[in-house]
């Protein structure tokens, strides 16, 4: 269930975020209506809970990339021979500091070399020189050309 993801996605954001970040499902006994898919996010770096909504634009990203890497690996885990090998991540990367861009490209450089197949679509020139292989588009004012770069 919505637990079990909560819990994946943790094992991917601990690292990711350098131990300062862990999602928990928000738990309000007075709300009224369906809450049973909010989440909180604790900051281990102050000790407190928050709304994930507060985070900034870059610790946003790797909450949601977290959460589709561990619905991804819940389904791989528990779905009878179902895996989820291919994750296509557009953009996201341009809120990401320094810091945080070099620990998701970790990851996903990871990710990759455990067979799977990780797209990205962005226009960090960081991400362009960390990725090997990749499919690049070059812009001019007589239309658009196709590079393909598929150095191991």
């Amino acid at each position: 269930g919505f637990d079990g993801i909560v819990r994946a996605a943790n094992r991917r954001l601990l690292p990711m975020s350098g131990g300062q970040y862990q999602l928990f499902r928000h738990e309000d006994p007075q709300a009224k209506g369906n809450i049973a898919l909010n989440l909180d996010i604790l900051d281990h770096y102050t000790g407190k809970k928050r709304p994930v909504s507060s985070l900034s634009g870059g610790e946003s990203f790797m909450a949601s990339l977290s959460l589709a890497l561990g619905l991804s690996d819940l389904v791989t885990a528990n779905a009878g021979g179902i895996r989820v090998d291919t994750l296509f991540i557009d953009e996201g990367f341009g809120t990401l500091d320094e810091k945080s861009l070099q620990d998701a490209i970790a990851m996903l450089q990871e990710l990759s070399n455990s067979n799977k197949l990780i797209g990205i679509i962005s226009h960090r020139e960081e991400l362009k020189q960390e990725i090997s292989k990749k499919i690049q588009i070059h812009k001019t004012n007589k239309g658009s050309s196709l590079e393909i770069n598929i150095e191991s």
